[in-house]
């Protein structure tokens, strides 16, 4: 098991409060994104305290949301109560979700989960998304960061387009991609959205 598989190591961040990742609000990209997509059902993975999963629930879509860390399945919790918004929580290691989830959704949220898992599970990863999502469904994400070297380690670990581009070459179409002009100040141009399609 690597450390980033251990709930009580998120848990340790977010008690220093050193969650980094943490944007304090929705992110703008995922707000703007939210006004041009089909409503459907939403699954944010490593959804942290939840912000953009509130913003989605908010505007008509059936969102789940995927953390292990005690403090942000609590704070989404919490948030959710005062919005007035129904958002299902896990409290799982996103490689532990169980099979009744699979095909459900129409989006998954990708922001901050893949840079934050170890290198060496991200073919799993692309598993998982694949097959949460519905034939011909998308994985919408933010992949950060992209200006890290791989020797500098993690987490956050390097994320490359190259890699992106051979990870999700088999089984997806690439719907989109852009650098958006919309990113915080903080990761324009270390963050690029790019848009995936399930094949069916």
């Amino acid at each position: 098991m690597y450390v980033e598989d251990k709930a009580s190591f998120w848990e340790d961040i977010y008690q220093k409060n050193d969650a980094r990742w943490d944007l304090g609000g929705v992110t703008p990209v995922f707000d703007r994104l939210s006004e041009e997509i089909k409503i459907g059902k939403v699954c944010v993975i490593g959804c942290g305290r939840g912000y953009d999963a509130i913003m989605f629930a908010k505007k008509k879509f059936e969102v789940t949301a995927i953390d292990f860390a005690d403090t942000a399945i609590e704070a989404i919790k919490k948030m959710s109560q005062e919005h007035k918004v129904d958002i299902e929580t896990l409290k799982e290691n996103i490689f532990d979700i169980s099979l009744k989830y699979h095909g459900l959704y129409d989006y998954v949220i990708e922001q901050t989960c893949f840079c934050a898992i170890n290198p060496n599970r991200r073919k799993e990863y692309e598993e998982v998304v694949f097959q949460l999502l519905k034939p011909n469904a998308h994985l919408i994400g933010l992949w950060f960061p992209l200006d890290k070297l791989k020797l500098d380690g993690g987490p956050p670990y390097r994320v490359s387009e190259e890699e992106l581009e051979n990870l999700f070459s088999e089984r997806w179409y690439k719907d989109m991609e852009e650098f958006p002009l919309d990113s915080i100040p903080t990761r324009k141009n270390r963050e690029k959205l790019i848009v995936f399609k399930k094949k069916s």
